[in-house]
């Protein structure tokens, strides 16, 4: 593996923003942040803490109360909404040189990741001049209609692979609905975030609109979640910390939305166009190092096809190129952190002892340091499995034979989780009587992960709570408050009288 890249002009260190300036914790405490090639720390990061989110709060609070931001027609809005979507696109190369250093995510997949942030924001730009509310009319009676309102400040939780694109899928809803925010990014993964105060301040964001406090989930998220005047939190993330987030968050009865883990299934029937397949089935699960949560991570094969299927699989997996995250030709980089790499390669011992190995298994030859892994491929997958069973997160695959539509059904439900789902199959009625059944939030027919950001954003069982995408989204951070007014005379008992 060659040298690390370290991109020019890195901050020095890392601060919160909060009301319109970078300032540090209020008791000076600092965590330090690794890069995922050498592990070595190249910056520190304020850690913030609950008085820390006190202060992110109050300037968003006073932001929202006394601020323009709230008020502001539709049109106004979106203009500056816009006005972020150009920046960010002018931001893309050094948004990834960022995003590959701290993330080691490759190159290549990094790049696309401005352009995807930017039509986020030009999305809700639109939708919010075009969106109508509804009205009822009972003739000669009543009208009565809906009035749209922002909640308030909005908490908003972002994880650590492809921070920035996942900030702008919370940013930009948020704000085009008229919220203010606090954004608490990923521990591991703070480089990227840094971007936005510039961003947001050239395109006229208002100060104390959006906020940024740093630290540990534990400690920053923990006191954001429980903080009184955050009327909601949007995370992403692990399914147990959602569970706790949901507990956190009951004192104050705050609205959720989560997006939690997977364990989605890629169901290959002896139909399906097979190159089609093992394109989408193979990218599925190693693009973005694994760690993807809608990575179709198992993949269940109809036995008159499953061994060719294995054998063309297993071959593409060998060849894919694992490297430094810099080189154009990686396609596999870094995993984020030597904890998370941990967690992956003992998932890979647990697999050994499990089902059969069939790529992989261990480190690319001549990586000596840094988090890197083989893709691995696992066959003859047992469901009890615990690699069949649990979320892995990196660029391990379980591959597993069925006989008929109904046992590849029962093996597609029999997890926990219903993020996705992927089906591969040229009979249509198939398809949709299957597709429909699969417990799963979303469901791509002969297609890989391809989003409309007008669909709803979600999933089921451990997989989440609420769904965002398109309105789902403004119906998120919008209260809808109910208008009723009289055209005739009302007629109301007279108590009393």
């Amino acid at each position: 593996m060659s040298i690390q890249h370290v991109p020019e002009n890195l901050p020095k260190r890392i601060q919160h923003f909060i009301g319109g300036e970078f300032v540090d914790s209020l008791d000076g405490d600092t965590f330090e942040v690794l890069d995922p090639v050498s592990n070595q720390t190249y910056l520190e990061a304020s850690a913030g803490k609950q008085a820390d989110i006190d202060r992110a709060v109050a300037v968003a609070h006073q932001a929202f109360e006394e601020g323009p931001w709230p008020g502001m027609l539709p049109r106004e809005r979106a203009r500056i909404l816009n006005r972020i979507a150009d920046i960010v696109e002018t931001r893309n190369e050094r948004l990834a040189e960022l995003e590959t250093f701290d993330t080691g995510l490759p190159i290549t997949q990094a790049l696309g990741q401005a352009k995807r942030a930017a039509e986020n924001f030009r999305f809700f730009a639109d939708l919010i001049v075009a969106q109508a509310d509804d009205t009822y009319k009972v003739p000669g009676k009543q009208i009565n209609y809906v009035n749209r309102k922002p909640k308030g400040v909005a908490g908003l939780i972002t994880p650590w692979n492809t921070p920035f694109m996942l900030e702008s899928w919370k940013l930009a809803p948020a704000l085009a609905s008229g919220c203010t925010v606090v954004l608490k990014p990923a521990e591991f993964t703070p480089l990227s975030a840094g971007l936005w105060p510039e961003i947001f301040r050239e395109a006229g964001v208002p100060d104390g609109v959006f906020n940024i406090v740093h630290g540990y989930g534990e400690q920053a998220g923990d006191a954001l979640v429980k903080h009184e005047n955050v009327r909601l939190i949007s995370f992403t993330g692990e399914s147990a910390t959602g569970s706790l987030i949901f507990a956190n968050a009951a004192p104050t009865l705050k609205g959720l939305s989560m997006e939690l883990g997977g364990k989605s299934p890629a169901v290959v029937f002896a139909d399906a166009d097979l190159d089609a397949a093992i394109d989408s089935t193979v990218f599925g699960v190693f693009s973005l190092n694994g760690e993807r949560c809608t990575a179709g991570s198992r993949i269940l094969v109809e036995r008159g096809v499953y061994d060719e299927f294995v054998r063309r699989y297993v071959e593409r997996a060998k060849n894919i190129k694992v490297g430094d995250p810099h080189d154009p030709a990686t396609e596999i980089g870094a995993l984020v952190h030597p904890e998370h790499y941990a967690k992956v390669t003992e998932y890979i011992e647990i697999g050994k002892t499990e089902a059969t190995l069939a790529a992989g298994g261990g480190r690319p030859a001549g990586s000596e340091s840094g988090n890197y892994v083989q893709p691995t491929v696992f066959v003859d997958v047992p469901p009890t499995a615990r690699i069949f069973q649990e979320e892995i997160f990196g660029p391990v695959v379980a591959i597993t034979p069925f006989d008929t539509d109904e046992e590849a059904l029962r093996l597609a439900n029999d997890v926990k989780y219903g993020l996705a789902a992927y089906v591969w199959t040229t009979n249509l009625e198939r398809a949709h009587n299957f597709g429909q059944r699969v417990d799963a939030g979303m469901v791509w027919l002969n297609s890989h992960n391809v989003r409309d950001l007008r669909t709803p954003f979600g999933g089921v069982k451990a997989s989440g709570l609420g769904h965002e995408g398109g309105y789902r989204s403004l119906d998120f951070y919008s209260d809808q408050q109910a208008m009723h007014i009289s055209l005739a005379p009302a007629h109301t008992p007279k108590f009393g009288a």
